[in-house]
């Protein structure tokens, strides 16, 4: 037990630095000036209290030693453009000391990926003050700052006739359905992929420590380092947003450009290509996009906000186009209409939902290859009247570079 840590979460003084923490997260909006419109302020205060339920359902509740548990990401969560054809089951730990074991059924869902990682944390985290220190601070500790350390493929486990599986996640070197640990891990995430949840049955998993520890009360020390961690959670991505939009994705809007560093910096897995770019268009503007997509186990394009997070007509289908939901010309290829109205051009129309810019991405799991994109900046009132023959007209933006 860490006695400084203890008095600091009995003294309240671990309440009041996670408080301060959440206030300087707030304030990172100050930076962005008077850019975000009123919806996008109004998202950005909403992101940082779905952020706070992140860190609690992760780090309060789901990171007790003697208890490990998979648990899905919190409703709503989309953070760093997350899928919503995608299931995150996570399981946090303090270390990697221990070893488990993983078992369950993978029900008819066609992939998953099993990965372990690291992220920036000091052993005395909760014995010390981390609002003083800001942003800066996040250098040394930081949950957001996740490195995928190793990973395992649904194809590379054995299963049984009736899809039911183990896995053993450990130090200790297993030949077959193996996850590696390493004494840094801080994490176990499971991504599930879905083609159509209407039709498959889902999976079901499990885990356990080997050595079956039994349970016990939770200790004072572990409340703070809980609390440090979420603060610093929310602090985290409030600043990666910030980052990502002016170091990155604002410097080239209307482009999608892959990049497998800039997708394996937030705990990415090689499994996949990820796109990113931002989109910009006035209102009453549209963007035709086309590309050619090669042959991959699954793509979804998904628009976003500025704050990486999917627009509030996911759950409704829009906002988002995948491989299985796709209309297709007669070569293979696909358009796009991103626009607040349906044109009636035809192809895929994905709802901006009454914004005008935003971050969005193109994902392939398991690809040959990234695709070439086409975008053309149009009024959807000339799209209406003349159709996509205006098109020619319009000088295309060209992207879907691969960087890395």
């Amino acid at each position: 037990m860490n006695e400084t840590a203890s008095r600091r979460l009995l003294d309240g003084e671990s309440w009041d630095d996670f408080c301060d923490t959440l206030k300087a997260a707030g304030h990172i909006l100050d930076e962005f000036g008077d850019e975000p419109s009123e919806t996008e302020r109004a998202e950005w205060y909403r992101y940082l209290s779905r952020m706070v339920r992140n860190g609690f359902e992760r780090f309060v509740e789901n990171c007790e030693p003697e208890r490990p548990r998979l648990r899905d990401a919190p409703w709503r969560q989309s953070i760093n453009v997350q899928c919503p054809d995608q299931d995150h089951l996570m399981c946090e730990f303090v270390n990697g000391e221990h070893e488990y074991r993983i078992t369950g059924n993978r029900g008819t869902l066609p992939y998953f990926v099993m990965a372990a990682w690291t992220a920036p944390q000091p052993e005395d985290l909760g014995a010390r003050s981390w609002a003083p220190h800001g942003t800066r601070g996040l250098a040394e500790f930081d949950p957001t700052n996740l490195t995928t350390t190793s990973f395992l493929m649904s194809d590379d486990i054995d299963f049984d006739a009736e899809g039911n599986f183990e896995v053993i996640v450990s130090r200790r070197k297993h030949q077959r359905n193996w996850l590696p640990l390493s004494m840094e891990s801080t994490g176990i995430l499971v991504r599930t992929v879905h083609h159509d949840r209407a039709s498959e049955t889902p999976p079901s998993m499990q885990i356990e420590r080997l050595d079956r520890p039994t349970p016990r009360p939770v200790r004072p020390d572990e409340v703070s380092d809980a609390l440090a961690k979420s603060g610093q959670l929310v602090l985290g991505y409030a600043e990666l947003v910030r980052a990502w939009w002016y170091d990155n994705l604002s410097k080239r809007p209307n482009e999608i450009v892959f990049s497998e560093a800039t997708y394996l910096s937030n705990g990415g897995v090689l499994d996949r290509l990820h796109g990113f770019g931002s989109w910009r268009k006035p209102a009453g503007d549209a963007l035709v996009m086309e590309f050619h997509p090669p042959k991959c186990e699954y793509w979804i394009l998904q628009l976003c906000n500025v704050w990486q997070e999917n627009l509030d007509v996911y759950e409704d289908g829009q906002g988002y186009l995948t491989k299985f939901t796709a209309d297709y010309g007669p070569n293979g290829s696909v358009r796009v209409v991103i626009a607040d109205e349906d044109p009636g051009v035809g192809g895929n129309w994905i709802d901006s939902f009454s914004h005008t810019t935003g971050v969005f991405s193109l994902r392939l799991i398991k690809t040959e290859g990234g695709p070439a994109v086409t975008l053309y900046p149009v009024p959807v009132q000339t799209l209406r009247e003349k159709g996509l023959a205006c098109l020619a007209d319009v000088t295309p933006i060209l992207s879907g570079h691969v960087t890395d």
